[in-house]
């Protein structure tokens, strides 16, 4: 069973909820309903506690540990210690425990301080002191006492301390200013409202008087969805039902802002509030080095019970013959990563590649464009003034035409206005009297009411439900806002219905181009149609103006309609979809406006970069084809001599999809062959570069399966198609699309590293489905960063995280991890080789402290340096070069071919210690003072050589020396040495054994033991510094042949400067 769903029901029946339903009943102020209203359930909910910790101190221990052997390597060592403490080994249990302990223990004390650190931000978030109403009196109390119906106060700029139903504010319109930044990173203000029939409740004994009980649906972790609707009771009257949405809910962890006070009712308390159903862990990432490394530990693991296995063998083959010697030994004495490979990129286009920055361009009404001077962030480019026209002044019977666009604009929005010069707002109005604040979560459509201000109407306010508009001859008007039609990336339109002056009831809606033409039945739709795609071409997003007159019939025929659909528990948004679409028809066309986005700095030349590096750039938008494509052109994405391929909705009419994609894969295979091209790249100066656009609606019909039950031939045609082009554009895409496409390279038979960047919300299905999801904290809020792995400001950022510090990671990394299995091959294998000489008994070549230092001491601060601090080019030079970054792609550095190579170095460095050691004893067994050498001293030559070669190896491989460089490692060898003469020079009081006493000096007073130390390491290091040459000299990389280059203009620098110093010494 999947655990979320385990959970879910063990809370629900932990909750005493065994008769579940999708929908709750809260019953405000905790009062019952009149008598034959409706039956009274009592519902137990849980407290408002927040728990975000993950232990307990009854479970700590547990759990930590039951984590931490889930690793194959601690469970190794788990195994292997039980093995020592259980069975009669030579060597001390010690030597594989206390490394583990070491391990466990810091990794435990880690997390168990990170976990406090969590309880106590929980204590102190619990404890925060809460008003609520009781009896008609306000009274205080801990917020985690709060329970599912209290009725709470909160005063501005408090957080709300459990998602409330907004009942009534201090503000006579009933609406208050929350900020979600907590939740979302949106800083903007949201405007919320209060309940139709309780904001007049301003105090305390009016909110105590209400009556009233609300049925809403069970906790989910959505932030913009809610449905419920509310019950009020009124004295002998039957109940008013009002429908209650998001835009009634006021979430835990927002700030309420530019409101005195509200009051609202709890529904949603504690864990099931949404802010903490959102705290739930995403799926855990593997990188492919893990994997790799993971892979060659179970090889590891594979030889070394092999090696187990052979030895027990060949001691009981030894034992069974006769007149063999017992097995000899003394039992006495013997007691993180992704970024670095990644091979797609999928990006959004706006607020990633651009700026998010809106500036209004041009409006066009009846075929006559109009272009006022540019206002960008609330500020007047210098020498803006008066209206410029483009094309002639339209004549009397289109001047009504044009102020009813100029009043769509100002009235088709959810702009919030706040004159006040201090609050914290991105807009303010250039030409009133005085500062005007416009504050919305959406810059379209501050700069669409921005630039409609500089042709001569100005958006007021919304005020008792009325908005007011400034118009050209300074005379206010006011509407009556009706309903809000409110906008949703499937319908891609908003409408708002208004009631005029003079009674006359308008439905203005603005959405785009693909959204309005089809359901307008009048208006200049050619001159208007042509204007758009002009602009689109320059880059420009494009919004359509329309409208519909309604009577009073029609509009309460809507009313109706809307009234049922939002009222609605089950359904309620497919519902309102269904009324929108009815309402939203038999339009008349009035304009179209175009909107700038600029380009984000250096999106164009990181783009480039990425390319050169081999890495595939997609970009995945909501926008228009030619609009996305006019910005892929402006970022490089799409070059002058690209050939652009199209595989969309109009495409397909004309010819049917299958044959569109045999065309586009013969196109693009005609120069190539088959499958040669380059996989990393287009940029081939031999190949004609392809670039593919492809909408929203040709995916659906490549993903859709066949009328056979398959779809896999079209996908593997369309990846055909997509390896051999150097950019794909992506436009007119829905956020599950974008993650469905991620999700298609993903797995597709290469299986490539994705990478998935983008700044909104609609971008978090495709940065969560992606290997590496990196999120741009810019103006559509944090949701994208919260939900990623990464979070950077801007774009640029990509090209230095992935050339140079992925870059960086990987060599580091990839070292690391074969220089662990190289290092520990070499300590291993000599100990297999000895059973060979000691009847296959299980007697240790090495001494314990030295088994128990070698990974601990003696080796291990110089590979933790070197995977801190390498760099094998300098920083400038990766990021000059972005080509460089090719060397490590498709993991090239953790293959098997590597991996092998370092394996069998690994045997051949343990051959030559042990062998060499050996042969060095038959020859000389005996000191020049007349003692001869003993086991302990074999093991100990044979440690000493292992020591200094796997350390001198990884100085060979060090490219960026530093002080702490040659601390470390000279440092190691330093200590080794040192430790090694305390270790056998001192008769140690607390050990019952003192077999190592004077071993290491009695060895190094023998001249031949030098001899032999010197000459096995050298013999030992000879076969890598011989392949590092001859590959240099004949298959040199691309990074070595930069390194040889830098390395010969040192050495020329050096010279010049030498010469000159001679020559100026000379002269004097």
């Amino acid at each position: 069973m999947d655990c979320s769903l385990a959970r879910t029901l063990v809370r629900r029946y932990c909750a005493g909820e065994e008769n579940w339903v999708d929908s709750r009943t809260i019953y405000v102020g905790h009062k019952e309903p009149p008598p034959g209203a409706e039956a009274y359930i009592l519902q137990r909910h849980p407290d408002n506690r927040i728990v975000s910790s993950k232990y307990t101190f009854w479970n700590f221990i547990p759990k930590n540990l039951f984590e931490q052997f889930r690793r194959i390597a601690n469970f190794y060592f788990l195994i292997i210690f039980l093995v020592q403490l259980i069975i009669d080994t030579p060597t001390s249990p010690v030597t594989s425990g206390l490394p583990l302990f070491f391990v466990i223990t810091v990794t435990a004390i880690k997390q168990g301080y990170e976990d406090w650190l969590r309880h106590k931000a929980d204590n102190a978030m619990n404890q925060c002191p809460v008003h609520f109403i009781q009896h008609g009196k306000l009274v205080r109390k801990q917020s985690r006492k709060l329970r599912v119906g209290d009725i709470v106060m909160v005063k501005e700029d408090e957080t709300f301390p459990c998602d409330l139903i907004f009942l009534s504010s201090s503000r006579g319109d009933g609406t208050c200013h929350v900020t979600t930044a907590s939740l979302d990173g949106e800083s903007s203000h949201k405007t919320h409202y209060a309940v139709q029939d309780t904001k007049g409740f301003h105090t305390e004994e009016d909110i105590d008087g209400l009556h009233a009980t609300i049925e809403c649906e069970q906790p989910q972790p959505d932030l913009y969805k809610f449905v419920g609707r509310i019950n009020v009771y009124n004295d002998r009257n039957d109940p008013v039902v009002r429908p209650l949405g998001s835009e009634n809910l006021l979430l835990r962890g927002a700030t309420l802002k530019n409101t005195e006070k509200i009051f609202g009712v709890a529904i949603y308390t504690g864990m099931e509030t949404k802010m903490a159903l959102n705290y739930q862990s995403k799926s855990q990432k593997r990188s492919a080095v893990e994997k790799s490394m993971n892979v060659f530990l179970i090889v590891y693991l594979c030889i070394l019970i092999s090696k187990a296995l052979i030895n027990t063998v060949l001691k009981y083959v030894w034992q069974s013959e006769p007149f063999r010697d017992e097995p000899w030994y003394n039992q006495k004495t013997e007691s993180e990563r992704q970024r670095n490979l990644v091979e797609y990129i999928f990006t959004d286009k706006t607020g990633t590649l651009t700026e998010n920055n809106m500036e209004f361009k041009e409006c066009c009404i009846e075929g006559h464009v109009y272009v006022p001077h540019a206002i960008c962030n609330g500020q007047v480019l210098p020498g803006a003034s008066g209206i410029d026209m483009i094309d002639s002044s339209p004549g009397t019977s289109a001047r009504e035409r044009e102020e009813l666009f100029f009043r769509a604009l100002c009235l088709c929005h959810t702009i919030q206005v706040k004159d006040d010069d201090d609050v914290d707002g991105p807009r303010k109005s250039p030409d009133s009297g005085k500062s005007c604040t416009y504050i919305s979560s959406s810059p379209d459509e501050v700069a669409l009411v921005e630039g409609i201000q500089r042709l001569g109407f100005t958006y007021l306010r919304l005020k008792d439900n009325y908005m007011e508009i400034l118009n050209r001859e300074n005379d206010v008007e006011r509407f009556e806002l009706l309903e809000i039609l409110s906008f949703d990336s499937v319908r891609r339109r908003m409408s708002v219905i208004v009631k005029s002056a003079t009674g006359e009831i308008y439905l203005f809606c603005k959405g785009a181009d693909s959204s309005i033409f089809p359901r307008v039945i009048e208006g200049k739709v050619d001159q208007i149609r042509a204007r758009v795609e002009r602009n689109a071409v320059e880059g420009l997003r494009t919004l359509c103006v329309a409208y519909k007159r309604l009577n009073p019939e029609e509009y309460e025929g809507i009313c109706t309609l809307l009234q049922a659909a939002k009222v609605a528990l089950q359904d309620r948004e497919k519902k309102l979809a269904e009324a929108y679409e009815q309402i939203e028809k038999d339009l008349v066309l009035l304009g179209a406006t175009a909107v700038e986005d600029r380009l984000q700095e250096k999106a164009a030349d990181t783009i480039e970069a990425l390319q050169k590096a081999g890495i595939k750039v997609w970009v995945l938008t909501g926008d228009k084809m030619e609009t996305a494509a006019a910005t892929c052109y402006a970022c490089k994405l799409f070059r002058r001599n690209t050939q652009l391929l199209e595989l969309t909705t109009k495409k397909i009419e004309e010819q049917s999809l299958h044959d569109v994609l045999f065309e586009l894969s013969k196109t693009v295979l005609r120069h190539s062959g088959s499958l040669t091209r380059d996989n990393f790249s287009g940029l081939s100066a031999d190949m004609q570069d392809y670039g593919l656009i492809i909408d929203g609606a040709a995916l659906s019909l490549i993903m859709k399966p066949r009328e056979d039950g398959s779809c896999g031939n079209y996908r593997e045609l369309f990846l055909e198609i997509c390896r051999n082009c150097s950019a794909v554009l992506c436009c007119r895409m829905a956020p599950l699309q974008k993650a469905q496409i991620v999700k298609l390279i993903k797995l597709s038979k290469e299986h490539p590293i994705t990478l998935a960047i983008g700044d909104g919300a609609n971008d978090v299905s495709m940065i969560l489905e992606a290997h590496v999801g990196i999120g741009v904290i810019g103006k559509e809020g944090r949701q994208a960063a919260r939900n990623s792995d990464y979070a950077v400001p801007k774009f640029k950022h990509l090209k230095k995280m992935l050339l140079v510090h992925g870059h960086f990671y990987y060599i580091r990394i990839s070292e690391l991890v074969q220089y662990f299995f190289y290092k520990n091959v070499c300590f291993i294998f000599p100990q297999f080789l000895y059973q060979f000489f000691c009847g296959f008994s299980q007697q240790t070549l090495y001494d314990t402290a030295y088994l128990t230092l070698y990974n601990i001491s003696f080796t291990s601060l110089p590979i933790l340096l070197y995977s801190l601090m390498e760099q094998h080019v300098s920083i400038d030079t990766l990021r000059r070069d972005p080509s460089l970054y090719r060397d490590i792609a498709k993991n090239a550095l953790l293959r098997w071919r590597v991996f092998i190579y370092w394996t069998f170095l690994g045997v051949f460095d343990a051959l030559v210690f042990f062998f060499g050691a050996y042969f060095m004893f038959e020859n000389t067994t005996v000191t020049s003072n007349g003692q001869i050498f003993g086991n302990w001293t074999f093991g100990t030559l044979v440690f000493t050589v292992m020591v200094f070669t796997v350390t001198l190896k990884l100085a060979l491989d060090t490219h960026y020396w530093t002080w702490i460089n040659h601390f470390v490692i000279w440092g190691s060898l330093l200590f080794y040495i040192v430790f090694s003469l305390l270790w056998g020079g001192i008769i140690w009081p607390f050990l019952n054994y003192q077999r190592m006493y004077y071993v290491f000096i009695q060895m190094l007073s023998s001249g031949p033991a030098w001899l032999v130390i010197i000459l096995l390491i050298t013999v030992s290091l000879l076969p890598d510094v011989l392949k590092k040459v001859l590959c240099r000299q004949l298959w040199p990389s691309a990074t070595e042949r930069v390194q040889t280059k830098n390395q010969c203009l040192s050495v020329e620098q050096s010279t010049i400067f030498m010469l000159s110093q001679t020559s100026s010494s000379l002269s004097f």
